[in-house]
């Protein structure tokens, strides 16, 4: 019966999967709308705790998530789009100055030949990539509306996401108590203390780390505005992104920031301020953010993270990508479960028994032959 019981579990993993590649074009606005709902149930829940109806407080959140988006997204793109064609510009200027001034003193203090690092034939490639980049979203646009069908999918498709996620979020207290009901009596404690695993993983992560990496994006931006500079945002941004690995939004930002400041202002002020804008930043983060928005709390790691998102995308496109942290975060709870029932079981607890047997047999005769 088990192993009948297992086979089960195993055909209906299977045809998950299956269903899942064949269900490919459709899954997105579902996915992004369970996510949605998923980041927004914790503030429905403090609004309903506190007496307002279920219904009201999903009102309340999903109104200013979207304010708070739209909000962003009128204010970042154009920004965004500014400082790209900005940096644009600056690209023969950088390149120049990498092979007239920075490699010869590279070549004179370490002795060797850099003619091969020369970036002429890089810079006319740079300049077109960047141009298409600043049109992307007219490009998406036209892709999308090659034909009328093609255009009503993608408007069908995106307005879903909110319908979705407002339903969701409506009724994920009632679906969650009904997935509990289904499960067996006698397996019903575990697969709770697991399922509570795994929110308490990805929530350290998406509701943690994330939100740190968004905090630090607009301290950096924030920090480099004041300085005057030009690709504060996108710098700003692009760190921000980059401390999904410790330490690494810091290093590129303030690379990044370095050059921009001395193609822009080539003092040795604005060096200093921007090295110490990425400091404070840090300095926020150890004190501030990651006490407040993830504490104590064990989630992905970063390794983690970037291999779950890359293998999720090469197997099964967008739809990997969105489904790569709810799975890592499954499959890194049933690691450690498996791990705590390898320590409690007699084979763990034997072989170390039987590795301290010895050593305490030396430490008894030690302490006679001292005694004596």
């Amino acid at each position: 019966m088990i192993t009948d019981t297992r086979w089960y579990w195993a055909a209906g993993l299977a045809a998950l999967v299956l269903m899942i590649y064949l269900l490919q074009p459709i899954l997105p606005p579902f996915l992004i709308g369970i996510l949605l709902a998923y980041l927004g149930d914790p503030a429905v829940g403090r609004l309903e705790a506190r007496g307002v109806p279920r219904m009201a407080g999903v009102v309340v959140v999903f109104a200013g998530v979207t304010a708070v988006f739209a909000v962003l997204l009128l204010i970042l793109i154009p920004l965004l789009i500014n400082e790209i064609g900005i940096l644009r510009e600056r690209i023969p200027a950088m390149v120049t100055w990498f092979n007239q001034t920075a490699l010869p003193w590279f070549e004179s203090r370490l002795d060797v030949d850099v003619s091969s690092f020369r970036l002429e034939s890089v810079t006319d490639t740079i300049r077109e990539n960047l141009g298409k980049t600043g049109g992307m979203v007219g490009m998406i646009l036209q892709q999308a509306t090659r034909s009328t069908m093609a255009l009503l999918t993608w408007l069908v498709n995106l307005a879903m996401i909110p319908v979705v996620a407002f339903y969701l979020m409506r009724d994920w207290k009632e679906i969650m108590q009904r997935i509990r009901g289904l499960l067996p009596r006698q397996h019903e404690g575990l697969a709770v203390e697991l399922v509570r695993d795994c929110d308490e993983v990805l929530s350290s992560f998406i509701r943690g780390q994330l939100l740190v990496m968004l905090c630090l994006g607009i301290i950096y931006s924030l920090g480099l505005w004041m300085l005057g500079l030009e690709l504060a945002l996108l710098i700003g941004m692009i760190a921000g992104l980059a401390s999904i690995v410790p330490y690494l939004g810091f290093v590129v930002g303030v690379g990044a920031a370095l050059i921009a400041a001395i193609f822009q202002y080539g003092d040795l002020f604005h060096l200093v301020a921007v090295v110490a804008v990425f400091g404070l930043g840090q300095v926020i983060e150890s004190t501030v953010l990651v006490p407040l928005l993830v504490g104590d709390r064990i989630g992905l790691h970063p390794v983690a993270v970037i291999f779950a998102v890359l293998a999720g995308g090469q197997l099964f496109g967008f739809v990997g990508i969105l489904l790569a942290l709810p799975i890592a975060a499954v499959l890194m709870v049933l690691v450690r479960y498996m791990l705590r029932r390898y320590k409690d079981s007699s084979t763990y607890r034997d072989s170390d028994e039987e590795d301290r047997e010895p050593v305490d047999a030396q430490l008894t005769t030690e302490t006679e032959v001292a005694s004596h």
